[in-house]
Formats: C-alpha cells, sequence, structure tokens
C-alpha cells in the first residue's frame, strides 16, 4: 500500500470532480491525503463521507476568483493570487513539508494547486500534475481566434509558476488537438468520469438542464427559462420556481440522472461538465463569462467539434436559447461519434501506478 498526498484548486466543479473520480478508483489500494479549499472542500467532503479511513481531507487556504457586479473581475482575480502568494504561500509550503514527512508520502498529485507541488519538490517526493490548465501551454491553439491566443499565452505564464518540474503532467480535457513542439511528453486523456456518469441510463424525458455559476446575472436565467421547455437549474441554490423553472441544491447524484434524461444542457462552459455531457451525447448551449478566458476557449472547441453551440453568459436572450433548441438535431451526427469515448480515468491511473512503481524500485534500490 502507497500513501499518495493530493492537492486541488478550490474554485469551481471541475478540479473537485475530477479530484472525486480518481480518489474514488484509488481508495481501495493507497492511503489519501486530500488538500483543498473553498467550493471542492465542501464538494468532498460530501463525495466522501463514509469512505475509507485511509482517506483524509485537510483545509487549506486557496485562490478564488473575485467578481464585481456579478462579473468576474480579472484584475482583482491576479491581485488576490499575488496577495496569496505573498503571504500565505510560503506558510502552507512549510505546513505540507512537516505533514509529508509525517505521512511518509510516496507520491503527490496536484489539479492545479501550488503548494503542494513545491513541499514535494522540497522532500524529493516525484509529482503528478493532472488538470485542464496545462492545455494552455501544452496544445496547439493556432484553431482559436488570435485574442484568445494572446490570452491563452498570457495565463499561460501563471500555469507554469503554479506547477513546475512534475514527473508527469497530464492534460484533462474533452478536446485533444496537436501538441507544441516540446511538450510531446505531455499525457493527453479525456475528462475523468465518475461511476455514476458512466453508468447512467441516458433518455430524453423532455426538459432543458441547467448548470450556473452563482453570479449568474438575472437576465440569463431569465433568457432559459422562457424557452418553452420544463428546465432545471443547479449551481443557484434552492429557490421560488420562475415559470416553468425550477431551482435545486447541488446533489451530484441527481444531477448525473437530471444529465442522463434531459434533452440538452445550457450551462457555464467548464471543462468538466462538458466532457460529461458529451459522454452521455447531450447537446449543449454553453454560456461562457466574456471576461473568462478559459470557458471561452472550451467553448471555441465545443462548436469546432460540432457537439454544441455558444452564447456569451452576459448576450444570451430568449431568442438564442429557443434557436438552440431548434437546430438540436443537426448535433447528433458530432454527438454520436463521441458518446461513450470520453473517460480518460484509467490513463491517469496507468500513469500513477507506473509512478508509484518507479519510486518503489528506487527507494529499494537505495536500501
Amino acid at each position: 500500500m502507497s500513501r499518495i498526498a493530493i492537492s486541488l484548486c478550490g474554485e469551481g466543479r471541475g478540479h473537485a470532480t475530477r479530484i472525486a473520480t480518481l480518489v474514488d478508483r484509488l481508495d481501495a489500494g493507497h492511503e489519501l491525503l486530500i488538500y483543498t479549499s473553498a467550493d471542492a472542500l465542501a464538494f468532498l467532503r460530501r463525495q466522501l463521507h463514509g469512505l475509507s479511513p485511509r482517506v483524509r481531507l485537510e483545509e487549506i487556504p486557496g485562490v478564488v476568483f473575485q467578481y464585481t457586479a456579478g462579473r468576474l473581475d480579472v484584475m482583482r482575480s491576479i491581485a488576490a493570487g499575488l496577495d496569496y502568494q505573498a503571504r500565505q504561500l510560503g506558510p502552507l509550503v512549510d505546513r505540507m513539508i512537516r505533514d509529508l514527512d509525517a505521512f511518509g508520502a510516496d507520491l503527490a498529485i496536484t489539479d492545479f494547486e501550488p503548494a503542494l507541488p513545491r513541499a514535494a519538490g522540497r522532500l524529493g517526493i516525484p509529482l503528478v500534475s493532472v488538470d485542464h490548465q496545462h492545455f494552455l501551454l501544452a496544445y496547439d491553439l493556432d484553431a482559436l481566434p488570435w485574442s484568445l491566443q494572446w490570452n491563452a499565452w498570457f495565463m499561460s505564464r501563471a500555469v507554469w509558476m503554479y506547477v513546475t518540474e512534475a514527473a508527469d503532467t497530464v492534460v484533462s480535457a474533452f478536446f485533444r488537438p496537436p501538441l507544441r513542439r516540446g511538450w510531446e511528453h505531455v499525457v493527453q486523456v479525456g475528462p475523468l468520469l465518475r461511476r455514476e456518469v458512466l453508468a447512467a441510463h441516458v433518455r430524453d424525458e423532455g426538459f432543458v438542464l441547467s448548470y450556473l455559476r452563482r453570479h449568474t446575472p438575472f437576465s440569463a436565467v431569465e433568457a432559459i427559462a422562457a424557452c418553452g421547455l420544463p428546465v432545471r437549474i443547479y449551481g443557484l441554490g434552492e429557490r421560488e420556481p420562475l415559470g416553468n423553472c425550477s431551482f435545486h441544491a447541488i446533489d451530484e447524484r441527481r444531477f448525473v440522472d437530471d444529465l442522463a434524461a434531459c434533452r440538452c444542457l445550457i450551462s457555464a462552459a467548464g471543462n468538466q461538465l462538458i466532457g460529461e455531457s458529451l459522454q452521455l451525447g447531450k447537446p449543449m448551449l454553453v454560456l461562457p463569462e466574456k471576461a473568462h478566458s478559459e470557458q471561452l476557449m472550451n467553448s471555441h472547441f465545443l462548436a469546432a467539434m460540432g457537439c454544441g453551440e455558444f452564447e456569451l453568459l452576459e448576450q444570451v436572450t430568449p431568442e438564442r436559447v429557443r434557436a438552440f433548441l431548434g437546430r438540436l438535431d443537426g448535433l447528433t451526427p458530432a454527438l454520436a461519434a463521441v458518446r461513450g469515448r470520453m473517460d480518460g480515468t484509467d490513463d491517469v491511473l496507468r500513469v500513477v501506478e507506473h509512478r508509484l512503481a518507479q519510486r518503489r524500485t528506487a527507494l529499494t534500490a537505495a536500501r
């Protein structure tokens, strides 16, 4: 049995879902120490409740996106990240060094969290990076509009600062363009999908499913609610119904069942949820925020695949939503080509087990 330390970014649903999937598969044979914050901490507390005592979850400080008047504030988010790096990162690395030494970690895995890579590096513990963000560094993005290519270059500097000197770099994405020169070592995998998603019974019960970030403007909610079909919205908390639109608290099992049963998905443009929807063959209208470059890039790749459409969250209208609903049949052929072929979990597990085997061999030789 090996001891594995895991850290992940606390912002959003994607990191937490990816790591929860990995933990579910690693739990049977390893001891796990997991570090995270914010949304991911709450998510993992629910997901890991009642799991093996070999899994320990620790809260850490983390960086979160900053919003002003309901919109992503890029400059405030950058400032918050710099303040975190100046004030909290150093003490957190020191804490993790003590923890990892006491834990006897054989391997570290990070999903876009900066402290564990530094702590593992100081102790000589091999690191596996598994995230979506490394596509900004490793992938050929020439197919994107010039403005997004520039944003990708700018954002990639932060990715490089977050994770350095990983023994293995795994990029989890629903799209797979060529790798850039110098990044041929990167392992490309699909989104890591939970057992519930893989086992879901797909059908069409005639409603629209929506997952929205908590800062979604009310105009977007109104546009979705006016689509003419029943709508189930997650991510905004429980509220009074709005016409045919009902609001639901986050419940991952119920959400997966609704995803399998919906006619289509209208949601934020996160990599993880797009991958889950593609796995189940569900057409998508994704709503990236104007200032959220990563979600804009995801949206362009989805549209290029022919499996969905996108509109800016701040500009979506009832007419735009109804137009999308009228074109669902046109997305069917492309969706059929990828349905059931998205999961990258086994690929990641092979990387982890290979690195653990190398670690055991090295320790045996040292003795």
